[in-house]
């Protein structure tokens, strides 16, 4: 312990210590969710999860703009705030973070020593299982968050919400976002049994804030088990008398590329919780987009009902957050590309709608790769008639992927592509014929894609 304790941090040996453990980002099991583990590691740390109050947000897409804008609101009306999302990037720390950035090195490097301690002096007979990556980065936030004594922290669910390693958490409010069909060999096989997993975030007494459901049957789920928490169950539909969007342009501040155009979104609504109509001017884009923000301000308006609506729409305008339609203008020898870890069939219907939508002229180009348990052959359809030139390939290298059926899933699909095995290879193709068409690159499918074609590109860039 002594060590732990004494040692300077370093990220890189942070993160090797972590990967030890099994990750079930990288290779998913069965039968290996509870949170016996999670609740007897907090009582060994002095419970650090209940060192902030906080929001708690579940769903099956866009959980992490919804976290992300709800940190963003608290930061705008003067609050400190941690943010607690997955996966990251380009940077682990960007999973454990602020709304405007990164904490202090000292943060990561206390809470490092604290938990290598804790779990180096954990006898494995305490436990009932091994300890899992995700339970571990989880309850390295919350020693993060505890140490840098943030005034209030948001957590986004990892997978489902019942055993998810974050439901140790008693939150100020609860959020569950849009559910679609996904992970279903783990949270079950019908929007139904998926949506139970994720109720499973209610408590009692606790608010929670529901997105617009497909069914009835979904949203029946949602309103029993807030019924049978006692919970105030407040559907972002029913509470949203107003809600309208539009785009505008400006230009970008980069010498490579002056005159291209950046897109914000102009979004206003109106919801009987607000004294008048809030106004903001958005970074992040679409239709989803439109409907987070709504969910997000009516979240911390329903936890904390005197936080000014100014402060809200000062919020909204400041959220950002990598891979979701995030826009890089062109550059030398790079065409003006959008980063967008969509992996579902309505998130990437909606990323190709809002792509449309932004640059309606412009000719598209796409770079798409996705997980083997992706609905590949609901997915490929999506861009019929939106692309001239489409490379398929594998989601870079930590994921598993079965390009064969990903190829034939384009081709029955009469979607015109070209399938590269070697990643390398195919991200040079696709920049280099997206850059010699004067075309925008839709990079799309996998937050992993996304990750590794960006490490890839500027690698690439500083030789």
């Amino acid at each position: 312990m002594a060590y732990y304790q004494s040692a300077p941090f370093s990220l890189e040996q942070f993160e090797r210590w972590l990967d030890t453990f099994l990750n079930f980002e990288k290779l998913p099991h069965k039968n290996m969710f509870w949170l016996d583990t999670m609740q007897l590691l907090c009582n060994r740390l002095a419970h650090p999860e209940n060192a902030a109050p906080c929001f708690h947000v579940a769903g099956s897409k866009g959980k992490g703009s919804v976290a992300t804008m709800i940190a963003c609101i608290l930061e705008a009306a003067g609050f400190s705030a941690g943010l607690y999302t997955s996966p990251h990037i380009a940077d682990f720390r960007e999973r454990v973070s602020t709304p405007h950035g990164f904490f202090d090195n000292s943060v990561y490097g206390y809470a490092a020593r604290e938990l290598m301690a804790c779990i180096s002096s954990t006898s494995a007979e305490s436990l009932t299982r091994p300890i899992t990556w995700f339970e571990l980065v989880t309850l390295y936030a919350f020693l993060c968050f505890r140490r840098a004594a943030v005034d209030y922290s948001v957590y986004e669910v990892g997978m489902g919400g019942r055993l998810d390693a974050t439901n140790v958490v008693t939150p100020r409010a609860g959020c569950i976002t849009a559910i679609e069909r996904e992970h279903t060999e783990y949270l079950g096989d019908t929007l139904e049994k998926i949506a139970a997993e994720k109720a499973g975030i209610i408590k009692a007494g606790i608010p929670v804030i529901v997105a617009a459901q497909k069914s009835a049957a979904v949203r029946n789920v949602f309103e029993k088990k807030a019924e049978e928490c006692g919970s105030m169950c407040i559907f972002v539909d029913d509470f949203t008398t107003f809600l309208e969007y539009s785009y505008m342009h400006m230009h970008s501040k980069t010498s490579l590329s002056p005159d291209f155009p950046l897109p914000a979104m102009r979004l206003s609504f109106e919801s009987p919780l607000f004294s008048r109509r809030i106004t903001a001017t958005m970074r992040l884009l679409g239709n989803a987009q439109a409907r987070n923000a709504v969910q997000a301000a009516l979240a911390v308006k329903t936890a904390l009902p005197d936080i000014a609506e100014e402060a809200i729409e000062r919020g909204l305008a400041h959220a950002t957050l990598p891979a979701r339609f995030e826009i890089v203008p062109p550059g030398k020898l790079q065409p003006p590309i959008i980063y967008d870890g969509a992996h579902t069939v309505q998130s990437i219907a909606e990323t190709i709608a809002t792509l449309k939508a932004v640059f309606p002229t412009a000719a598209c180009h796409a770079l798409f790769a996705c997980g083997a348990d992706k609905r590949v052959d609901d997915i490929a359809p999506l861009f019929c008639g939106a692309f001239e030139k489409i490379t398929v390939t594998t989601p870079g290298t930590a994921r598993q992927s079965d390009l064969a059926h990903a190829e034939r899933a384009f081709r029955n699909a009469h979607v015109p592509c070209e399938c590269i095995s070697d990643f390398e290879a195919a991200v040079r193709t696709a920049f280099s014929r997206a850059q010699s068409s004067n075309a925008v690159l839709l990079v799309v499918g996998s937050f992993y894609l996304v990750a590794d074609v960006k490490k890839l590109w500027s690698s690439h860039a500083r030789s």
